[in-house]
């Protein structure tokens, strides 16, 4: 199934490319676009194999079966089609690869290999065409692809099969919310199976533009990471031009040769207008002037030849911490923040539709929110495109495994390499959360080596990316942490005031056993005057109409007028002390069996929206 909207953008940028800051938020990789590609979601045949006997069987070459699935919606999901929920470890899916689709996504001369592109496929995948192996995957929550060239004829039709391997009991697998129950209990949701992101097909020369990284370099530069695939030509050069708002063709260009034993060229673009410092805020992205620059990436022989180029986009802006603050581009920022579990009734972590995801932060901005906490999962690139575009602040997020050892170290820890290398070059997101509540550490308030993989986890995420503060274990026990973070879900107003009050507030609260019993530092960590933020607390449960008989929130109101009541006096009292520099409200939506949002589970305010944002900002 080849779209028309999967062809053409919004307005073009120089040379007919896209122009990445205006998309319509159906590109699935938003910050690296080219003209043409071919989406492959749609209608899949599908098949569970509880027995595990389908590679035996031969099921590589095509399924036994004609039943249906709608992808990348997850099988366990009504969306899909299949909706079971049950326990099926090992799923398989098929569709063919036809002439339409190789035309959509622009094979040519020019552009002669293909690749074949996945957002996410959880746990393990496997692929093959025609019944030739592809490749593999690991990771059920960061994209791979394959170039599948070889295998392709234009010509002809092809038969695309994909195998997905998800234990539901393997708890070292980073599995986030989803429940290893056969039913959702507590706070955990149904699982997901498969593939629950976009699939599709990009034509590319024989060189071409890999992966772009974009990230600050002060407030006058930015830095360029740029990854080639297959080998350019002697004496090709990587040439990078900057336009903003349509109107500055020449405000940033650099050029560079690319080594001759590379396929990684690392550059530092100047932003010259940024040197006006009275006039730098112009330029600056943040919530409230989400500005985006536009880029153009090329890649050129050495006679000046176009051999590959692509757009994309940046935001200029720097986040960091110092003393007590939480600094946007140089100044102290009180982050707003909701908790977003990104989860949809009739899709589950796959969004409903591309539509729902620019809604989702809408709504966010509309609550009167700066920031959301995307929870123990990694969003569709999607959504942090409309993050960046419409502006809201973002928390970086890994789903966490549940047990510790080796191997959930090991996987744990290439995933999150993979997610922060994903999403690094995007301006909303501002804080990375390598670890939530002790998930996968559970003994790291005294176990040497649950604190050693914390530290190292940490310190690895600030290897990876150093313009990011980054949170060791969000909620608690917390060691070489940037900002010290606490859960707190008391629900009376006056006591959570007293808690956090004022410095001899906080000084207890470093000391001694935090809210949940939890240590707020653990092993030879200090509060050394880092920001503190209460990044999960209210979670009030409150449900309008007809309530589930297995719902329920950490504290409940009567009724929307008491609902909204305690809210409001939970925020007072955040608002009243004198060193809180953030908060995160538990939760954006109702999600299943917890009916703590502020929204419903399709997205309905529960009382005025106006009253829900009054008591957030504390202004009408």
């Amino acid at each position: 199934m080849t779209s028309d909207a999967t062809r053409a953008q919004t307005a073009p940028a120089p040379g007919g490319l896209p122009l990445a800051s205006r998309q319509d938020g159906s590109y699935p990789r938003p910050q690296l676009m080219r003209a043409a590609w071919a989406d492959l979601d749609g209608v899949w045949a599908f098949q569970h194999d509880d027995d595990n006997t389908g590679l035996t069987e031969g099921w590589a070459a095509g399924l036994p079966t004609s039943r249906e699935i709608r992808v990348p919606f997850p099988p366990e999901s009504v969306a899909s089609g299949v909706d079971e929920p049950g326990f099926h470890p090992v799923v398989w899916y098929q569709r063919s690869i036809t002439r339409a689709d190789l035309a959509g996504a622009g094979v040519s001369e020019r552009s002669p290999r293909v690749l074949l592109h996945f957002g996410a496929v959880d746990y393990r995948a496997s692929v093959w065409i025609d019944g030739a192996f592809v490749g593999e995957h690991e990771g059920g929550h960061t994209p791979f692809t394959f170039d599948v060239t070889h295998l392709l004829d234009q010509e002809s039709e092809h038969t695309l099969v994909v195998r997905a391997e998800d234990d539901p009991h393997d708890l070292t697998q980073p599995r986030g919310k989803q429940d290893w129950h056969e039913r959702a209990h507590a706070i955990w949701y149904r699982r997901t199976t498969g593939i629950w992101q976009t699939v599709w097909l990009e034509a590319v020369p024989e060189a071409s533009i890999a992966d772009l990284r974009w990230l600050p370099a002060g407030p006058h530069a930015v830095d360029l990471t740029v990854r080639l695939r297959g080998a350019a030509p002697a004496g090709s050069r990587i040439g990078v031009h900057l336009r903003f708002d349509e109107r500055d063709e020449d405000f940033g260009t650099v050029e560079v040769e690319v080594p001759r034993t590379r396929t990684e060229v690392e550059l530092t673009v100047p932003i010259a207008r940024q040197r006006n410092g009275q006039a730098a805020d112009e330029l600056t992205w943040s919530p409230e002037h989400p500005r985006l620059v536009d880029t153009t990436v090329r890649l050129t022989d050495a006679a000046g030849a176009t051999l590959d180029a692509v757009s994309s986009y940046l935001g200029v802006r720097t986040t960091a911490t110092d003393r007590d603050a939480f600094l946007l581009n140089g100044r102290p920022y009180h982050v707003r923040s909701v908790l977003n579990q990104g989860y949809w009734p009739e899709s589950h972590i796959a969004a409903p539709s591309r539509e729902a995801l620019r809604r989702e932060v809408e709504l966010i901005k509309e609550l009167g929110f700066n920031a959301c906490r995307i929870h123990q999962k990694v969003e569709d690139p999607r959504f942090l495109y409309w993050a960046d575009r419409l502006g809201i602040l973002v928390w970086g997020e890994t789903p966490g495994a549940y047990e510790f050892s080796a191997t959930a170290v090991q996987r744990l820890t290439r995933e999150w390499m993979d997610a922060v290398e994903r999403d690094a070059s995007h301006p909303s997101i501002v804080t990375w959360v390598p670890f939530n509540e002790s998930w996968g550490i559970q003994h790291v308030a005294d176990d040497p080596a649950h604190q050693a993989y914390s530290r190292a986890l940490t310190d690895l995420t600030r290897a990876l990316d150093p313009s990011r503060p980054v949170v060791s274990n969000d909620g608690w026990e917390l060691q070489n942490t940037d900002i010290i973070t606490v859960h707190d879900y008391e629900g009376d107003g006056a006591v959570l005031a007293t808690t956090y009050a004022d410095e001899d507030a906080r000084a207890r609260l470093m000391v001694g056993f935090g809210p949940a019993g939890r240590r707020i530092l653990v092993g030879d960590a200090v509060d050394h005057g880092q920001p503190v933020m209460l990044t999960e607390f209210g979670g009030v449960n409150y449900q309008p109409g007809t309530a589930r008989e297995d719902a329920w929130g950490y504290t409940t109101a009567a009724d929307g007028e008491d609902w909204i009541a305690r809210i409001t006096a939970l925020y007072d009292a955040i608002r009243a002390s004198s060193f809180l520099t953030g908060s995160c409200y538990t939760q954006l939506t109702d999600t299943m069996q917890e009916t703590n949002g502020l929204l419903t589970a399709d997205r309905t305010p529960k009382v005025p929206i106006e009253q829900i944002r009054r008591a957030v900002t504390g202004r009408d």
